[in-house]
């Protein structure tokens, strides 16, 4: 067998060895959260905060523990997160449609100006980063993140 095809082979096979994939990943996320951090500074939020609003408008009313989940926060800091946004006016509680415990809380019009504003520029980043990529495979690559979200939610 040729050394040309044996190394073809190989690359196509499932490693038994880290292969350095998250360690990639992990190089990426930092490199792509210190972008969004200096773009999203001034408008006065954090990655945090923008991802925890992002989520709520995305998805609505949900519980606090799947709102920590998706805004990539802990439950303790998804309600300390509540807390800032209620008192930035990027969201406010409806306590005349509280029900038991739960009080559901809104995006005000500051807070959608706000994140339509920050969309953009959150936008701009990405576009910038994935221009080399070109469309279809921007959206493989998109799916193929997606997949790797869907496996790493299943237990081992």
């Amino acid at each position: 067998m040729s050394r040309a095809k044996t190394q073809k082979d190989s690359r196509h096979a499932l490693p038994d060895h880290p292969t350095g994939f998250a360690y990639l990943i992990g190089r990426l996320d930092r490199k792509l959260n210190k972008q969004l951090r200096s773009r999203l500074a001034p408008f006065g939020l954090t990655v945090a905060q923008y991802t925890f609003l992002s989520v709520f408008r995305t998805y609505g009313h949900m519980s606090n523990a799947k709102l920590a989940e998706r805004s990539l926060i802990s439950p303790q800091s998804a309600n300390e997160m509540v807390n800032l946004m209620e008192s930035k006016g990027l969201i406010a509680r409806r306590v005349e449609a509280a029900q038991g415990r739960a009080i559901p809380i809104v995006l005000t019009r500051k807070g959608h100006a706000l994140l339509d504003d920050c969309d953009k520029v959150v936008a701009h980043v990405e576009s910038h980063i994935l221009e080399e990529l070109g469309e279809g495979s921007f959206w493989l690559l998109h799916e193929q993140l997606r997949t790797l979200v869907r496996v790493l939610k299943k237990p081992d």
